[in-house]
């Protein structure tokens, strides 16, 4: 065969391996940066938002909170011993179902959401959704999509059983007039 052909063949099969080595590499990094990031988020959630009762000294929401975030512990935890599903990576642990991570980062963001209202919500449910997906994309892939389910609804399930929206002021005054009528309404919510 002809020189130039074998050594552009040869360039050309070289440089494709170093593509592609090079994309499993950034592949990698991208996994690590998401599991990382979800074992950050899966504390920071439940931190911010038992921080956030503390700070505006909502006691209701403080008791709430770990009422509900209690709540979640027990079940997430006894359901991993009673359920003892191995992990899908094939790693010898067995509490692979509901996954922890996700169940923790919804708890939070849920709290968020329901005390405070859904202009913060949103933004920490799209976090606790970074969360869950960090545990069936991440590097180690410790998940599978129904241990991921199966957190989320446990962390908004046990919110939701405690939680209830936060009220500033539970006192309304309002005062209405058209001329003639003058209306003065009072209204206590509690």
């Amino acid at each position: 065969m002809n020189k130039k052909f074998l050594l552009i063949l040869l360039f050309f099969s070289c440089n494709n391996s170093l593509i592609n080595a090079q994309q499993e590499i950034k592949n990698n990094q991208f996994e690590v940066f998401l599991e990382d990031s979800g074992d950050i988020l899966m504390v920071s959630l439940p931190a911010i938002a038992g921080l956030t009762t503390l700070l505006k000294e909502d006691w209701k929401g403080t008791k709430q909170f770990a009422l509900s975030f209690a709540t979640n512990l027990a079940l997430t935890y006894s359901l991993k011993k009673i359920v003892n599903k191995q992990r899908p990576n094939n790693i010898n642990e067995f509490d692979a179902f509901p996954s922890g991570h996700t169940s923790f980062a919804f708890s939070g963001a849920s709290f968020i959401q329901r005390r405070y209202g859904w202009q913060y919500g949103k933004y920490a449910f799209l976090l606790a959704t970074i969360v869950g997906i960090s545990r069936v994309e991440g590097e180690n892939k410790r998940h599978d999509y129904w241990d991921v389910l199966s957190g989320t609804i446990i962390g908004i399930g046990s919110t939701y059983i405690f939680t209830k929206p936060y009220q500033n002021n539970p006192i309304k005054i309002s005062f209405n007039s058209n001329g003639e009528i003058h209306l003065l309404s009072l209204r206590y919510t509690f």
